[in-house]
């Protein structure tokens, strides 16, 4: 079933969605601090500041907004036995990392799959992410994928580099062209799955681009909504949505359990794409059945296009596997650390 964007505008939706911790204690800077066994290297000591470790290369214009006068910064390479935060990106952090005196954990990305959450949160301790910071970087990846996936893009400088290395790049360069054709995103139908920070600019931006939008998210909220474009049509499920679809966009999180999101692009999904569809997946890579996938790969002309790495379809001719680049610039590393900064680690952290 497909109904209208507009449904979700009436004013009852209109509510301001506001996030607080305002139920959270203040934590006084020496908090933790009261058994020597939490000081750590007392040469090192810095009494009445509060200590962040940082693990990976965290944005130095984020570090930036931590006051010097206030805060006492470490990296990973640094003793931080009394630390009151712990940053964080890829860096897969384990119990033993974090000392008796950490009270937040904040990773400056999307994905806290490797953070042990569910231990943390029985220590007490929050795990905050940044939802929103990466999503420009990734959204832009997308619509690369889009574009890689479209024209051959990637075959095509592959085979101009092995011509140039033979001395026949100008030779060849139109006579070979007709290997490489492909097809116009204007026009194209976009399904996206998962309408947050991601998908709702992805959304928005493929509509400017002529295409036709489908979404689909039982999860949607009113904020995201109201980012979405007018003309999108919302699916009421995920095989309602991607058939008939030119290009698919996965944007959702990925949840382990036996009611999550592990290999939830199967078969069953996957019978229902159009035979030339191209599926776009800047999510997580367990979130596609790649036996499935390469199935439909083998029997169609339909491409997969991913950042995460797959043991089957890595080399398959109409896979094209990209290192994980998704929040790799240096606008949405800037970006991550200073929404934590913002939203999270002020000096009373309520």
């Amino acid at each position: 079933m497909i109904v209208s964007k507009f449904a979700l505008r009436s004013k009852a939706f209109q509510r301001p969605v506001q996030v607080a911790f305002r139920g959270m204690a203040a934590v006084q800077v020496e908090h933790g601090r009261d058994r020597w066994a939490t000081y750590g290297d007392l040469e090192n000591y810095k009494q009445g500041k509060y200590q962040i470790k940082t693990f990976n290369k965290i944005s130095p214009i984020g570090l930036g907004r931590f006051p010097a006068e206030e805060y006492d910064l470490r990296p990973e390479d640094k003793e931080a036995a009394n630390a009151h935060a712990i940053l964080l990106r890829s860096y897969k952090l384990q119990e033993d990392d974090v000392p008796n005196t950490v009270r937040a954990i904040a990773r400056c990305g999307a994905g806290t799959n490797n953070i042990p959450v569910g231990r943390m949160t029985e220590l007490g301790i929050p795990v905050f992410n940044t939802p929103g910071a990466n999503a420009n970087a990734v959204k832009e990846l997308i619509i690369c994928g889009m574009l890689l996936g479209s024209r051959r893009i990637a075959d095509g400088v592959n085979h101009m580099k092995s011509l140039g290395e033979q001395g026949l790049a100008r030779e060849r360069v139109e006579k070979d062209k007709s290997k490489f054709g492909g097809q116009e995103i204007k026009g194209k139908t976009l399904a996206v799955i998962g309408l947050g920070h991601i998908g709702s600019m992805t959304a928005r931006d493929a509509e400017s681009l002529g295409m036709h939008i489908r979404g689909y998210d039982p999860g949607l909220s009113v904020e995201s909504a109201l980012k979405l474009p007018n003309s999108i049509e919302l699916a009421d499920s995920i095989t309602a949505a991607v058939a008939g679809a030119d290009y698919i966009s996965l944007n959702i999180p990925y949840i382990k359990g036996e009611k999550g999101t592990h290999g939830i692009i199967g078969k069953d999904v996957i019978q229902n794409f159009s035979p030339n569809a191209i599926l776009l997946n800047f999510a997580r890579g367990e979130l596609v059945d790649s036996e499935a996938m390469k199935e439909f790969l083998d029997s169609s002309d339909g491409r997969y296009v991913s950042d995460f790495p797959d043991d089957l379809l890595w080399d398959h001719k109409n896979a094209i596997i990209l290192p994980h680049l998704g929040a790799s610039t240096e606008e949405a590393e800037d970006a991550a650390v200073s929404e934590e900064n913002h939203h999270h680690m002020t000096p009373t952290w309520q």
